[in-house]
């Protein structure tokens, strides 16, 4: 291996590491993504980081697809099913936050269309970067943006749930879930059959088809009998924290007065988008006869796995949250493209 290259992905991984161990010994929210973010956007703007290569991004990208593909159960399909008038209000308020925080954006940055929609798409980070990577979208304002709101809403649950008098932990794992981990044989087939599928979906013209390719042999592997487990910890974790990295040097070259002007910007689209998920989960609690706040975990928009904890710990229905942020999810992969599209016949700015 050139000394270059050695030296390249040695900064990457020990900026993962490092920066996901810091964040745990902290107590950051979600520590895989935030800890290497953080640490890698800081090494950036110091003119320290290094660039994230392309083969590198694809691995990640396969592997996280797998990874949100396998988390797609039986009984959030069944739940979807149960709740439709609910997952209605939800696919509505996905709409209505994507647009609002568009017009924030816009307004508040002068950016193009393309760039103020994927930065105020509410979830789907990986998918999201992926189609910015695609269509050369202004990564560092979407990064921004997407950063402060995933800190603020994994903040702000977890703090309303205080303030309700409920312990959530530390949001490292998911307690009263068993989790069923794929084999060496089972995880060799999926990263093979998604590699196999990778041209297939990039003939059909779907952005960030990698990601895409990983994301449906991930759903069907954990739906059938063949591998219904999810990727072992030791590699979706890695992947996760790498995801952190590679958002960080995006950072590279972009001034603090740049990153303070975006970041005001991502609050204000933050609220907004907060503010219309709190009226979406007041109108699906009376649909569902559930309390508010428990509505409220399944809809915010925050990173899955924190919402996923703070549900198990005040007793909401876990079929109901997960079906709600895999339905989220879902909804995003249809609804970012077809809003693109909207745009692009608009004209973009």
């Amino acid at each position: 291996m050139p000394l270059a290259l050695a030296r390249q992905l040695g900064t990457l991984g020990a900026t993962a590491l490092v920066g996901s161990l810091a964040a745990v010994a902290l107590g950051v929210p979600v520590p895989l993504l935030t800890g290497p973010a953080l640490l890698a956007t800081l090494l950036a703007l110091a003119g320290l980081g290094q660039p994230f290569p392309v083969w590198l991004r694809n691995i990640v990208f396969l592997l996280t697809g797998i990874t949100i593909g396998a988390g797609v159960s039986r009984d959030s399909l069944s739940a979807i099913a149960t709740w439709p008038l609910a997952f209605a209000v939800l696919g509505v308020s996905l709409v209505v936050m994507m647009l609002g925080a568009q017009a924030v954006i816009r307004r508040g940055l002068g950016t193009d269309r393309t760039t103020a929609l994927l930065a105020a798409t509410p979830g789907h980070l990986s998918f999201v970067i992926g189609l910015g990577e695609d269509l050369g979208a202004d990564s560092r304002i979407i990064v921004v943006v997407q950063a402060v709101r995933l800190l603020a809403l994994t903040l702000l649950v977890p703090i309303a749930a205080g303030l309700a008098g409920i312990d959530t932990g530390p949001g490292l794992s998911l307690p009263g879930q068993a989790f069923q981990e794929m084999t060496l044989v089972q995880t060799a087939a999926s990263v093979g059959a998604a590699t196999l599928l990778y041209p297939l979906v990039r003939r059909t013209g779907v952005p960030a088809p990698v990601l895409m390719a990983g994301m449906v042999v991930g759903a069907a592997a954990r739906l059938s009998v063949l591998a219904p487990g999810g990727l072992s910890h030791w590699i979706s974790f890695p992947a996760l924290a790498l995801i952190g990295t590679l958002i960080g040097s995006r950072f590279a070259g972009i001034r603090l007065g740049e990153l303070r002007r975006y970041g005001v910007v991502g609050l204000v689209a933050t609220l907004v988008i907060a503010a219309t998920g709190f009226v979406a989960a007041a109108l699906a609690a009376g649909l569902v006869d559930m309390p508010l706040l428990r509505v409220l975990v399944a809809f915010a928009p925050g990173g899955l796995e924190t919402m996923a904890v703070i549900g198990v710990a005040i007793g909401a229905n876990p079929g109901f949250v997960a079906a709600a942020h895999v339905l989220r999810l879902l909804i995003l992969s249809a609804l970012v493209p077809a809003l693109l599209a909207r745009g692009a016949r608009r004209g973009t700015g």
